[in-house]
């Protein structure tokens, strides 16, 4: 299935990967009953009241890579490493959320995964992601977004992805982050796995 977007999110490199189609079949979708580990996210049955604890409910699925394949999340960047320390991960990008001028805590634009040494990937964390100008013209009133009282961060144009001006706020909700729940680059994160195809 081919998926188109009216912007690439993250350059050349988000452009190739919604025109290259990723065949799964409901035969590789995984088992319900599937175990992953023992450490495995168990949501209470309680509301969950911050950011970080929706995050975690709404995308614990999606700690297995082939159920966000199979729901049809779109690699679209290689392994992100930060600029001096640490490293984002690899996006994967859901286009359908894509272009629009609202963020849901519930519904991340793109779920990040931590290249492993063994060949698989580790969700890490979320990046909620609003391109500024849909902002600006859904809200003339000016200022900037906000997601369950976190101020998201504009990433002007130009910049490293190639994209035109966006908000953006990452979660940390399945590795701790030295630097905070809510920072740009997770320390604790590595690219040092990355296939180097």
């Amino acid at each position: 299935m081919t998926v188109a977007i009216p912007k690439p999110l993250f350059g050349a490199c988000l452009a190739l990967a919604l025109t290259v189609p990723i065949a799964v079949t409901a035969a590789d979708a995984p088992s319900a009953r599937q175990d992953h580990d023992t450490q495995a996210y168990r949501p209470s049955h309680r509301q969950p009241t911050t950011l970080v604890e929706k995050v975690k409910r709404a995308t614990a699925k999606y700690r297995d890579l082939k159920v966000a394949l199979y729901e049809h999340w779109t690699p679209a960047t290689p392994c992100v490493s930060g600029p001096n320390t640490g490293a984002m991960g690899v996006h994967f990008v859901l286009p359908a959320r894509l272009g629009d001028a609202a963020v849901y805590a519930d519904e991340p634009e793109a779920l990040i995964y931590e290249p492993q040494p063994d060949g698989s990937m580790r969700l890490v964390g979320v990046e909620f992601i609003l391109f500024a100008n849909n902002w600006a013209t859904a809200h003339p009133e000016g200022g900037a977004p906000k997601l369950e009282g976190h101020l998201m961060n504009l990433v002007g144009a130009p910049n490293r992805y190639g994209l035109d001006a966006f908000y953006e706020l990452h979660v940390w909700a399945w590795e701790d982050n030295p630097e905070g729940s809510f920072a740009d680059w997770n320390t604790k994160v590595t690219c040092e796995n990355q296939p180097l195809d």
